[in-house]
């Protein structure tokens, strides 16, 4: 074997660690008899750690010095003030600042869009379900999902031309519908935007994007007649305090407190004629004073509250001898109607709305193709019913909430929780 010389063991990671006073390191060990004749090893110096604590110097802000103009003398200087300038305010910062001092919560902006879906940033403080209103033009929508300062929205209508950066507006107040005096014989979209008004008001035969009526017509004029009720009684929410007569099949609309609602009668309007956002009430409670009208809005996904469940005792009478003697049913009870597509689950409900000994329908087209709406809409007015030896419509005891398939998908769930009130 040749009498090669052998390389000593570099050091590991370890060694080099436990080591305290490192000021170089290494190739080779220096007793290597092959590298004698060559030049010392390279030592490499570490650089140097940079203290932990700056030390920042005191630097007092000097005023700068007078500026001397050309032409004037050494003793008589003009002073030329130098205005300091601050950071501007950005706009976005004053528009919060505006709608804080309003009382009003801040506006987010549009940070991705997919399809209905929207997720907005900036959104401290928004509430699940909460209404906001999208864009430039004012589409509506529902927060559905929260995180950090971002939300998810989902839009009711269509999203096309929305773009990052876009406001979103929060209102504050969960989807409500408005409950109240003139919501027989109307026919509604999902979100209750009355599709007549809409209709009059746009003349185009399209929902028009960002439109935004009341559901319950502020202008026309009820006939209110007080109750029992007077100055001084207490009242509590769910109490009827007068009753309004709204159609020949509906001669008593009775009147009631909103349900969060409590206190003393202090006003209480005389027998006329009023709108329905008048305030016709007024109690007091706690010493603060609150004014009540005929119409209050509930938030669809809040169940209206109840003292008693009455037990179901008279019976449903479809209209259809197959479906009475087969599968009856009672008033108050639920039916479901399962069946492929074109098997004639629409035709049963058309039925049932038609010739059923019901007071009230409320028909909802959720998802239905528009030539079936068209024709509900189109027989519904021709259709009469026998009261006290009189034939009336029956739309005059109906109300059409229309969310055919055409219409935005998202807003089919909120079609549903509209028609429960």
């Amino acid at each position: 074997m040749l009498n090669r010389p052998r390389l000593t063991k570099r050091p590991s990671l370890l060694d080099l660690i436990q080591k305290k006073n490192i000021t170089y390191i290494s190739s080779f060990s220096s007793s290597s008899s092959l590298f004698e004749d060559d030049v010392e090893p390279r030592t490499v110096p570490l650089p140097r750690s940079p203290p932990t604590t700056p030390q920042r110097e005191d630097v007092s802000e000097s005023p700068p010095p007078p500026i001397a103009l050309n032409g004037s003398s050494s003793t008589e200087r003009k002073e030329i003030p130098v205005a300091k300038m601050g950071p501007k305010p950005k706009k976005q910062q004053q528009e919060k600042q505006s709608q804080q001092d309003e009382g009003k919560a801040p506006d987010g902006q549009v940070f991705s869009v997919s399809g209905p879906v929207i997720v907005a940033e900036n959104m401290i403080g928004v509430a699940m379900y909460e209404l906001v209103r999208v864009g430039h033009d004012n589409l509506v929508g529902e927060v559905i999902r929260i995180e950090n300062d971002k939300a998810t929205i989902q839009v009711y209508e269509e999203t096309a031309g929305v773009t990052v950066g876009d406001p979103v507006q929060r209102s504050g107040q969960p989807l409500s519908v408005e409950l109240g005096p003139g919501l027989m014989e109307t026919i509604y979209d999902g979100i209750q935007r009355p599709l007549k008004g809409i209709s009059e008001d746009s003349n185009s035969i399209y929902i028009p994007r960002g439109i935004d009526l009341p559901a319950l017509d502020r202008k026309k004029k009820w006939e209110f007649t007080p109750g029992s009720l007077k100055v001084g009684d207490h009242i509590t929410g769910g109490d009827v305090f007068g009753t309004v007569f709204e159609n020949s099949l509906l001669s008593e609309h009775k009147i009631l407190l909103p349900p969060r609602a409590r206190g003393t009668i202090t006003r209480i309007a005389e027998k006329g004629s009023y709108t329905v956002d008048e305030k016709i009430l007024e109690i007091e409670f706690n010493g603060v004073k609150t004014e009540h009208s005929m119409m209050h809005r509930w938030p669809v996904r809040v169940p209206r509250p109840s003292n008693e469940k009455l037990s179901s005792d008279q019976p449903l009478i479809v209209g259809q001898r197959v479906l009475d003697s087969l599968f009856p049913s009672v008033q108050g009870g639920t039916v479901c109607i399962p069946g492929a597509f074109g098997c004639g689950k629409t035709v049963i409900s058309q039925s049932l709305s038609k010739f059923s000994n019901s007071d009230i329908i409320v028909y909802v087209g959720c998802g239905e193709r528009g030539n079936e709406m068209a024709e509900v809409l189109m027989d519904f007015p021709e259709l009469t019913i026998d009261v006290n030896g009189k034939k009336e419509p029956i739309m005059k005891r109906t109300t059409l909430i229309a969310n055919t398939s055409n219409m935005p998908v998202a807003a089919r769930e909120a079609s549903i929780y509209t028609g429960i009130f």
